[in-house]
């Protein structure tokens, strides 16, 4: 954590690769004025204040801290304080500071964000065993076990241990930490945006390696707890030293439009404190500028840039009521562009995120954005998870019962803590990690149980299926999304439902074209991981798949040695027909109707066809209405005595390995003689399956379709309807 650039008190000209990035000039909310870090450095070097006193190198702290905490204990700060100068006396930053000044302005960044005294304690320390001979145990024994942990979670891994691997490891070891304590990860948030900021005395080549897993790594990590006035500056920063053209171009667009006699935000915000203003509406109306990158990009989509587009009509009220109080008076009072609303109050972004987002046309057909979110939603929008304070503290009428529980876990940290257990190269969890987190978005959906799955955008059945259920997921079969059949290659949609289908052989195996399916690491890892530990089986489903593309090739074949289906489904279906039915015309031929395939004990009624011979239909099939409506005559039919019968049915499945063996095995124990026997190629993991069956008595065909039903990986078995034949 050591931080070895030297500080960069006020903005400069335009970054260079040497002197490097520049702190955005355009304030995105009232700010206290930054500290004199030198004038820090020199009271740091004056020594620790007296026992009874607070030093007043800390002073700027402890003001910052209590605007949020007025009533805080400041006694563990002081103690703090003492311990890291102390520790830290003698080491100086690269810019020649008491390198003192570095913890003190990390802790600053995180009492400006709300930061509870505990966070602000191991903020001060954060460095202390990383850079000095204070201990872990000395630590707990000053400041207790909270301390400690956070201490320890921000605490980087020795190269000289750990080599190539200390930074990814490192990292995991943070996440590991943080996922028991997201103030793990609030302090590091900090740490890096300061040594961002005074990253100008770095070479070049140094600059852009920070740059680069700040951008991969620590941004996404921000936007996902939700600390945006974090986020939003380490971007321009990265911007600033990645891309100093374009850095420089987006500056020179905000100085130019600084510069404007008009303002378009400006006359939109009066008109909506107007409105407010007469409804009644107590609301503070402010205008937010777009930060650098925010203004590159919506310069990128729209072009040339007016007025509006620098920044945002931002409106707070008291409580969540006025929200849609103001919404429902701009709607009303001004243009609103319908297209533009969004309601995140009442549906907020996974990262804690809250507000109602709307515009509004101008006559000069600017649009101007407009955010309404309370004075407590807004604290959070800029803080996350830093503005929830301690959130293992026990509630007064709660007492803590040892266990800790953490309400501010989200589903993606769930989900990244389990992979990465399954990545143990750290070459390979660095990697998964940076694509992990490249992922903008996260989506919810829903169990039939009632619980919810989060999953990133763009997450198919398979990433449902193994977020749910881990490994055991190899046996997932099939999924019904909305509650209907689904491939598992399905790709989500935020509020779907799913219900995965799990076969029971406990020894299935995952299919290797599902990694073409799997979005997130914890699928693919998993699945990776079987065929890697087993060679033959995705040797042999290598096969499989070229086999499969060859009968796909060979059209529809019937199974080798099985006579040709449309052969057998000119022969009459039962057998014998005669003895079986039983006719108003003694002596009239009869066949059962290929269309609904009547058996016993079907319902079933004749119609007299060309040569005199009758033809039986289930009662039904829908060409005996057709027949009747023609004015053709009914003939009297009912069952014999004869029970064997034949009959086609059609199952319907998912593809999995030995589905085949297992479906004719269910069959041939029901007693049922399979004629002949088609499998079409598969689409879309679905396959179709038709046989044509003899059974010994027609009573026995629902046991068999639900044996076939019960074979893992079949969705539905039914009667086959064919088209009947002309002639």
């Amino acid at each position: 954590m050591s931080a070895e650039a030297t500080n960069s008190v006020t903005p400069g000209p335009m970054p260079s690769a040497v002197s490097g990035p520049v702190t955005p000039t355009a304030p995105r909310r009232k700010a206290r004025p930054r500290i004199d870090l030198r004038r820090l450095g020199r009271a740091a070097l004056l020594g620790p204040a007296a026992r009874d006193r607070l030093p007043d190198a800390i002073s700027h702290v402890v003001e910052a801290h209590r605007a949020h905490h007025p009533d805080a204990d400041l006694e563990p700060l002081r103690r703090a304080y003492v311990l890291a100068e102390s520790s830290h006396r003698g080491q100086m930053r690269k810019s020649g500071e008491p390198y003192i000044t570095h913890p003190l302005a990390v802790t600053l960044i995180l009492a400006e964000l709300g930061a509870e005294t505990t966070t602000l304690t191991a903020s001060l320390l954060h460095d202390t065993v990383e850079d000095t001979d204070v201990t872990l145990d000395q630590v707990r024994d000053q400041f207790g076990e909270e301390v400690r942990y956070l201490v320890d979670g921000v605490t980087k891994l020795e190269k000289v241990d750990y080599g190539a691997a200390a930074e990814p490891e490192t990292f995991r070891k943070m996440l590991v930490a943080t996922g028991n304590d997201v103030r793990v990860m609030s302090i590091k948030l900090a740490d890096r945006l300061h040594n961002m900021r005074t990253l100008g005395v770095m070479r070049p080549e140094k600059q852009e390696r920070i740059a680069k897993v700040t951008r991969d790594v620590l941004i996404p990590l921000a936007e996902r707890l939700g600390v945006q006035a974090l986020k939003t500056e380490l971007e321009d920063l990265v911007f600033a030293i990645l891309h100093p053209e374009e850095y420089a171009h987006t500056r020179e667009l905000i100085v130019r439009n600084a510069a404007r006699a008009d303002d378009p935000l400006a006359e939109v915000a009066d008109e909506v404190r107007g409105v407010l203003r007469e409804a009644d509406i107590t609301a503070e109306v402010l205008i937010r500028p777009r930060h650098f990158v925010s203004v590159h990009r919506v310069s990128r989509k729209r072009g040339r840039l007016r007025g509006s587009d620098f920044g945002r009509v931002l409106v707070l009220v008291n409580e969540d009521a006025d929200c849609y109080g103001v919404l429902g008076e701009l709607h009303t009072c001004m243009k609103p562009v319908v297209s533009e609303f969004k309601d995140f109050i009442a549906v907020p972004k996974f990262n804690l995120y809250q507000s109602l987002h709307t515009a509004v046309a101008r006559e000069d057909g600017q649009v101007v954005e407009v955010l309404i979110r309370t004075h407590q939603m807004h604290k959070v929008a800029e803080a996350g998870v830093v503005a929830l304070g301690n959130p293992y503290a026990p509630a007064p009428d709660d007492p803590a019962d040892g266990e800790r529980v953490d309400p501010t876990r989200p589903g993606w940290l769930s989900r990244l803590l389990d992979w990465q257990e399954a990545a143990p190269d750290p070459d390979h969890f660095w990697s998964t990690l940076r694509e992990d987190l490249a992922q903008d978005r996260e989506i919810t959906v829903f169990r039939p149980d009632g619980g919810t799955l989060g999953l990133p955008e763009g997450a198919t059945c398979v990433d449902a299926a193994y977020a749910q259920y881990g490994e055991d997921a190899h046996a997932c079969i099939g999924a019904r999304v909305n509650g209907r059949l689904a491939t598992l290659s399905t790709v989500l949609r935020d509020g779907d439902t799913v219900q995965l289908l799990m076969g029971q052989d406990p020894a299935s195996e995952p299919s290797r074209e599902w990694l073409e399916h799997a979005h997130t690491p914890a699928a693919r890892i998993a699945i990776q991981r079987w065929l890697a530990a087993h060679p033959a089986q995705a040797e042999a489903q290598r096969t499989d798949a070229h086999a499969r593309d060859a009968q796909g090739r060979a059209a529809h074949r019937p199974a080798a040695g099985a006579p040709d289906p449309d052969a057998a489904a000119e022969q009459p279906a039962a057998r014998p027909a005669a003895g079986n039915v039983l006719t108003d015309r003694p002596g009239a031929a009869v066949r059962l109707a290929r269309c609904c395939t009547p058996v016993p004990p079907d319902e079933i009624t004749g119609f007299a066809v060309r040569g005199g011979a009758v033809t039986v239909h289930r009662a039904e099939c829908s060409a005996v209405a057709r027949m009747r409506d023609g004015g053709r005559a009914e003939i009297g039919v009912r069952w014999g005595e004869a029970t064997e019968c034949r009959v086609t049915l059609v199952a319907e499945s998912f593809v999995r390995p030995h589905l085949l063996a297992d479906l004719t095995e269910a069959m041939a124990l029901e007693g049922a003689e399979i004629v002949s026997a088609t499998v079409e190629p598969p689409t879309q993991q679905q396959v179709r399956h038709t046989y044509t069956v003899e059974l010994p008595d027609a009573a026995h065909l629902p046991a068999l379709m639900r044996a076939m039903r019960n074979v893992a990986g079949v969705y539905d078995v039914s009667r086959a309807q064919p088209q009947p034949q002309g002639g």
